[in-house]
């Protein structure tokens, strides 16, 4: 057991650091703890993962909020309804096949990625001429549908609400990162309410991977924030073409 912890702590930390600059430490979490942990059901894996994640995020969100001006009450209406999208994600995990849905993501990560590279100026910052219910009803959206994501599947969900805050609200890559994290806490939220209800969490994992991932997030959000925009859209780049490779490799070798 002690190796097995060690090993998911270290993933762990690498995981935080990730998820805390762009999101996306799921892609590294969520496959490490299925092959570490294989003896375990894999909604109990999920939800296991979910504490160190929801630990890392909050910090990161906390660092965040000291240093980037940040829309709250929109945040908060968007956080209510991907708290709800999450809910019901992981209630459907056992039921929906996530093979199905991969296929899609795929191509989407790729349009992401070829996108981001061709377009300079994605990530700056344009403002939306929007209006506050408009505004709403976009965050209600992708807030619900990143949300339902998150709970059903998970890695790569902080990477989509960051492309979501720059493409559908012209956030740059530091309010839109900053943003996600708030969002974040919601999803894991949610899935760890419904996952530890059901007994589905290992805290003799989770916890000490929960310290681990906070120590990344610390490093990743104090790189991020004295970086700025050019380091997370390189890291973002990053970060697309590693989950592209990943649901790849989930689709055609496995």
């Amino acid at each position: 057991m002690l190796y097995d912890l060690f090993i998911l702590c270290l993933v762990s930390f690498a995981a935080g650091f990730i998820d805390a600059v762009v999101g996306g430490g799921g892609l590294l979490q969520t496959p490490a703890i299925l092959i570490v942990l294989p003896q375990y059901p894999v909604a109990t894996l999920f939800g296991t993962v979910k504490i160190p994640s929801l630990s890392g995020t909050a910090f990161a969100a906390w660092k965040y909020a000291m240093d980037v001006k940040l829309d709250w009450k929109f945040l908060i209406y968007v956080a209510v309804m991907a708290f709800i999208g999450a809910v019901l994600g992981a209630h459907y995990v056992t039921m929906i096949d996530g093979k199905l849905l991969k296929p899609v993501i795929l191509v989407i990560l790729i349009v992401i990625a070829l996108y981001t590279y061709f377009n300079k100026t994605f990530g700056v910052g344009t403002a939306k001429e929007m209006t506050r219910l408009q505004q709403l009803i976009t965050g209600f959206l992708f807030g619900f549908s990143i949300g339902f994501y998150d709970g059903l599947i998970g890695p790569g969900t902080g990477t989509f609400f960051i492309l979501a805050f720059i493409s559908l609200m012209g956030y740059d890559f530091l309010k839109a990162s900053a943003s996600a994290k708030l969002i974040n806490i919601a999803t894991n939220l949610a899935a760890i309410c419904y996952f530890s209800s059901t007994g589905h969490i290992l805290y003799e994992y989770a916890l000490p991977m929960a310290v681990f991932n906070v120590g990344g997030a610390f490093l990743g959000t104090k790189l991020a924030i004295l970086k700025g925009n050019k380091f997370i859209r390189a890291f973002f780049l990053m970060v697309v073409v590693f989950a592209i490779l990943r649901f790849a490799y989930d689709i055609f070798l496995k």
